[in-house]
């Protein structure tokens, strides 16, 4: 056999191997179970802050996405803050083509409209005051970027702050005329001026007699200067603090009352799933209370059964009166961002979304079977506080820095 004709083999044996190899891939992609032929459907690429993660790749919603809508959504990961300071493209945050992606950090910079990088289709926040401010005219002095017109968009799953306890905790508070307890048997911090007062006087556990508690009564919370949560929080004591009225008098007189409060909370977790995990593994000799969100619970129910069965007896879920909505937002710039917004509402999605990860998709959250759960939910959230807009958290958040 000549030299030419087995290098011929050769490549065709490759080239054969290759085509084997994509067809294997793509009869096999973890990201493709049901191997649907995604050039059919329509790409929608969504920049999207944390905290839903699970939610989004979540395998029924996904197919429902595809086969009922006809839409392949690219959820890429973005911080918060990243979302105004730099101009929504694929490429900013290292997703999309890679030699856009080479100039960017050789300095090049492209314009709103630039048909060079990838557009994203909406923004997807995991905190309202960045979707309210993203709708609002760039302050370019301060090195904001840009922004893409909003066409539609709105609340699109929301979860309330609530705080988590003991038992023998909650039933002190309650003694103390902190907590309450409703006809269907949710517990509520019915006086929160009560209870910041105590944090605040130095009260300690053995005061409102818990005598195998040491230290000083607390709530641990997220570091609200490197946490969205522990802001949201913060922001919710603020709102307590100024008689549920924000205003630039309110806060000059609260600020320092929260920074002793903050001084006071001692060591904080960054992320809420540590601190969600501290308080399971350290029960109530570690964290007799701390901040979350309700959501926290539903996905602890359903991930691990047989250790929600273990302790569900003990935990009581607080909801302070008021509280605040922790609500993700979407934001739609085309009319592909449009279609997938609407998909959001399609009844089995809002169900899913409730009953695996605990986001309540309504504005109250009235529409869920919340006895299933075996533990005491409200049906809806209805005393609350609105979100305190960026300007206030950044004065809140320097100040604590």
């Amino acid at each position: 056999m000549d030299k030419k004709r087995i290098i011929g083999i050769g490549i065709f044996v490759v080239l054969l191997a290759a085509i084997v190899g994509i067809k294997y891939f793509l009869d096999h992609n973890p990201a493709n179970p049901n191997n649907v032929d995604l050039s059919k459907l329509t790409t929608v690429y969504v920049a999207t802050g944390g905290g839903k993660e699970d939610f989004l790749a979540d395998e029924r919603v996904i197919q429902i996405l595809r086969d009922k809508y006809k839409l392949n959504p690219v959820f890429d990961n973005w911080s918060n803050g990243k979302t105004v300071l730099w101009p929504l493209y694929r490429e900013y945050a290292k997703y999309g083509k890679p030699d856009i992606i080479k100039n960017i950090e050789n300095g090049k910079t492209y314009s709103l409209h630039s048909e060079e990088v990838t557009q994203y289709d909406a923004l997807f926040t995991s905190d309202q005051r960045f979707y309210d401010y993203y709708k609002l005219r760039p302050d370019t002095a301060a090195g904001e970027a840009e922004r893409f017109s909003v066409l539609d968009g709105g609340l699109t799953l929301n979860t309330p702050i609530v705080i988590y306890s003991w038992k023998e905790v909650v039933a002190s508070l309650q003694k103390e005329g902190i907590v309450t307890q409703d006809a269907d048997g949710v517990y509520y911090i019915s006086d929160m001026n009560k209870l910041i007062d105590y944090i605040l006087d130095g009260k300690k556990w053995q005061d409102i007699s818990l005598p195998d508690l040491y230290g000083n009564l607390n709530i641990a919370s997220t570091d609200p200067v490197t946490s969205s949560p522990g802001a949201t929080y913060y922001g919710l004591l603020l709102s307590i603090l100024g008689e549920n009225q924000i205003t630039d008098s309110s806060i000059k007189e609260n600020l320092p009352k929260l920074k002793e409060f903050y001084i006071k909370s001692g060591y904080m977790n960054n992320t809420p799933a540590d601190l969600f995990q501290s308080y399971l593994m350290t029960g109530m000799g570690g964290k007799p209370m701390i901040v979350d969100y309700e959501k926290s619970i539903i996905e602890f129910a359903n991930e691990q059964p047989d250790k929600f069965a273990q302790v569900k007896d003990d935990i009581i879920i607080l909801y302070p009166k008021p509280t605040i909505w922790n609500s993700h937002c979407y934001a739609a710039f085309t009319e592909n961002g449009k279609k997938l917004y609407d998909a959001f509402n399609d009844s089995e999605i809002q169900q899913i979304a409730w009953e695996k990860y605990g986001f309540r998709t309504g504005v109250t959250g009235g529409k869920y079977d919340v006895s299933s759960f075996g533990i005491a939910i409200p049906q809806k959230i209805t005393s609350t506080v609105t979100s305190l807009k960026m300007d206030y958290y950044n004065q809140l958040i320097d100040y604590l820095k």
